[in-house]
């Protein structure tokens, strides 16, 4: 384990790899000072049981909130792990938090869902000179990303809003959200966040528009299953286009060579998970019939990844920590280069501590293979991005 002498001053980050989910927790818990701790974030590796982590956070916590959700992976203070229970304790000095637990994405009601979060925003107390952000956790295998992100952007209206879906390694086949202690499926988590810390927001990936261009000619947007692309089977049409053979294709295929959406003047990602027993394309994130999608080509991800972390303050100041989100498909293609160990050096040397998503909301929008965070330092003036 490498030194953490020179960790962040504002929050305290614990990790355990114990397999034991009552150890690990046990191991975590007495590091961090819970009369100190307004509430902390939790995230958990696909190898341990999550009825046996809530239980043990139960036992421990004395009270204090908790928050977070399961992960395809883990940011510690070593950089990536798989199966390290990840904790960050939020001191009451810097922070103050409120929740709401949306219970049920899938059928989701709009309606509901901008009543209970303009109310609840309302309800929560301002703190002079304290500035405010919201952090979103969700289910990753609920497909209601694209929707809820929008949704409580214009629920929040200026308020920031920056997070992650769950994941559970590469199986998609169980994902949940932690809420005050308790998991829970089809299911979506929201902290409204008040600091009196300087913060802004960043995002970046790693990818550049080539000339060739695509259209979605047969889909089902409530599954995000892409059926045909330009008028052939999607699966097939892709794997043309990549020059890949259809048999061939994988999640390490479909990372280096993603299909982008552009929004404002912005090329993002809408990442493929599978192909489908009907060679169909399933996808990450919202997809339509009639969509025009354009090839990707990936840059060189270690200088993209040193330019996005490279964040300063008007006085110079380089963060104190930054809270991560991460996309699995950026992972698997780190580690498919063989990159893992120098990325985790970077996320080390930059205090990066968070998880590997299924996908990442910023602003509004749900995304694919990016990297999606908060950065904070000293408590002066504050910045949004």
């Amino acid at each position: 384990m490498r030194d953490n002498v020179n960790g962040p001053r504002y929050v305290n980050v614990v990790h355990s790899c114990s397999a034991d989910a009552g150890q690990a927790v046990t191991e975590i818990v007495a590091q961090i000072a819970l009369e100190k701790t307004r509430f902390v974030l939790v995230f958990i590796p696909s190898t341990m049981e999550p009825c046996d982590v809530a239980e043990a956070l139960d036992r421990a916590l004395g009270g204090v909130p908790a928050f977070g959700c399961t992960t395809a992976g883990q940011i510690t203070p070593d950089g990536y792990a798989h199966n390290s229970l990840l904790m960050i304790a939020f001191p009451a000095r810097h922070f103050r938090c409120a929740s709401i637990l949306y219970d049920q994405l899938d059928p989701m009601s709009i309606e509901d869902i901008v009543s209970a979060t303009t109310k609840h925003a309302m309800r929560f107390r301002h703190s002079e000179g304290w500035e405010r952000f919201a952090l979103l956790f969700t289910d990753g295998l609920s497909n209601q990303e694209d929707i809820l992100a929008s949704t409580l952007e214009a629920a929040l209206g200026d308020l920031p809003i920056f997070g992650g879906s769950a994941g559970d390694g590469l199986a998609f086949e169980r994902t949940y959200v932690l809420h005050k202690g308790r998991f829970h499926a089809n299911a979506a988590v929201l902290l409204l966040l008040e600091t009196n810390l300087e913060f802004r927001g960043l995002t970046f990936d790693h990818f550049l528009p080539t000339d060739t261009q695509l259209v979605i000619s047969d889909a089902n947007p409530e599954k995000r299953v892409v059926y045909e692309i330009n008028g052939a089977p999607a699966a097939q049409e892709y794997a043309r286009l990549v020059g890949c053979p259809v048999e061939e294709l994988c999640p390490e295929i479909f990372a280096e060579n993603p299909l982008l959406v552009l929004h404002k003047q912005r090329h993002y990602v809408r990442a493929i998970s599978d192909v489908t027993d009907g060679q169909g394309l399933s996808f990450m994130a919202a997809i339509d019939d009639g969509l025009i999608m354009t090839l990707g080509r990936g840059k060189e991800i270690l200088n993209t990844l040193r330019t996005g972390l490279d964040q300063r303050n008007d006085s110079g100041q380089t963060p104190d920590f930054v809270l991560g989100f991460d996309c699995v498909l950026r992972r698997l293609e780190i580690e498919q280069k063989g990159l893992a160990d120098l990325v985790s050096e970077r996320f080390h040397e930059h205090h990066v501590f968070g998880f590997n998503t299924y996908g990442e909301q910023h602003r509004g929008l749900h995304m694919n293979q990016t990297f999606v965070g908060v950065a904070f330092f000293g408590p002066e003036r504050r910045h949004l991005t």
